[in-house]
């Protein structure tokens, strides 16, 4: 069989085209996945590199945000010093901002957050400290919590004070001149004395005095502190002792006298006992006397009181005579005046007052008398035993023979 050589050339010459076709097709789909390749991995670094742009962004702009959160703080021991005072109740938000305006710390928030890192600051005391200025934030907590570096205007007042020997030693240990206590005092419902408490139901006068409202106890007065304040706090600490113990509602519905009248026995026993067991037994003879025998007291401690508001010292029952035992003058005059004085004659303790609420039941006695050195009272009924009593106090060496 022949074939047509030009029809074999032709056949041959095309499928030469279609094979470089094929591999024109080829090479082209190869470039173009190189192409395609290439801008992957172009894309890749692109992202990869603003990735970590913004990383090194979000870490710098940590490290600027965390420097612009930084308490501004001094970072100095401080010099010089500075009073400062902390409130009952005041937290380590208030104590900070009293320490920036004071000019101790360089901010509120430096302080806030050495107390958070300190669990003891809770434990901060109230009263006034020594610190100093521009100092760091922790070694002024430090300071607080150290009580060496509390300023202390310590007074400790006894039972059976009177006003004046109380304005004394409050002279002395807080520098505040007597004069200004006496003053402060005109006023005891101003200090915080309700008025109520001057009412009386035996229809004797009262005398509104700040006498027997100065509760005896140990004091912290802030330096700066006025005789005012001073008083105020005092006459707080009475209202609160009387308020816990329940004194008003106790002695008026026990005893049927006013809780003054009660305070007045309150005083006359805190002056007259010996020992601390002897409070109610006094405050049961006074009652008797005064609103049962209905005759005078005749308490020597009376007659002593108004010699001490009169610039006198007070003697020995013994000693006094017979013209200031029974001084018409006297306001205060229980030997030949029936029923109460006018008012309390010193600042009983918690413990006479419990004795006036609570007056030892059962019995009627009218008399006592110091019956040993040890302060003891003997009680009695009638004079006879009375005067038994008293020939056992002159053998025990009590001065009254």
């Amino acid at each position: 069989m022949q074939f047509d050589e030009l029809d074999l050339t032709w056949d041959d010459g095309d499928e030469r085209r279609r094979q470089w076709q094929h591999r024109a097709v080829a090479r082209s789909e190869a470039r173009a996945r190189r192409r395609r390749g290439s801008r992957a991995f172009l894309a890749t670094l692109l992202v990869l590199a603003v990735l970590g742009s913004v990383a090194a962004g979000v870490y710098l702009g940590a490290g600027r945000l965390q420097n612009l959160r930084a308490a501004p703080d001094y970072d100095t021991g401080g010099t010089g010093e500075v009073i400062v005072e902390v409130k009952p109740g005041d937290t380590a938000f208030v104590i900070a901002q009293t320490l920036l305006d004071k000019g101790v710390v360089k901010s509120v928030k430096a302080f806030v957050q050495a107390a958070d890192r300190e669990p003891r600051s809770t434990a901060i005391q109230p009263g006034t400290y020594r610190l100093r200025s521009r100092m760091r934030a922790a070694d002024a907590l430090s300071m607080l919590l150290d009580l060496g570096n509390k300023v202390v205007n310590r007074t400790t007042l006894r039972e059976g004070l009177s006003y004046v020997a109380t304005f004394k030693e409050l002279e002395k240990s807080t520098g505040i001149p007597y004069a200004d206590f006496e003053a402060a005092a005109k006023d005891p419902v101003a200090l915080g004395v309700p008025d109520s408490w001057f009412t009386r139901r035996d229809g004797k006068p009262s005398k509104k005095s700040v006498e027997g409202f100065l509760y005896p106890l140990s004091y912290e007065f802030a330096p700066g502190s006025t005789a005012e304040s001073v008083l105020k706090e005092m006459v707080g600490q009475f209202l609160k002792v009387a308020n816990e113990i329940g004194f008003v509602d106790n002695v008026q519905s026990a005893l049927s006298v006013s809780p003054y009248e009660a305070l007045i026995v309150a005083s006359l026993s805190q002056a007259e006992a010996g020992v601390e067991e002897d409070l109610p037994h006094i405050a049961r003879v006074a009652y008797n006397r005064a609103y049962k025998a209905k005759i005078p007291l005749q308490f020597d401690v009376t007659a002593n009181y108004w010699l001490e508001i009169n610039g006198k010292d007070p003697k020995h029952s013994g000693k006094l005579s017979n013209a200031e035992l029974d001084d018409q003058a006297n306001p205060y005059n229980t030997v030949s005046k029936t029923g109460l004085p006018i008012g309390p004659i010193n600042s009983p303790g918690k413990e006479a007052l419990l004795g006036a609420m609570n007056p030892t039941p059962g019995k009627n006695w009218l008399f006592f008398v110091v019956i040993d050195k040890s302060g003891k009272s003997a009680f009695a009924d009638t004079v006879a035993e009375h005067d038994r009593n008293v020939q056992q106090a002159c053998k025990n060496g009590i001065p009254l023979c």
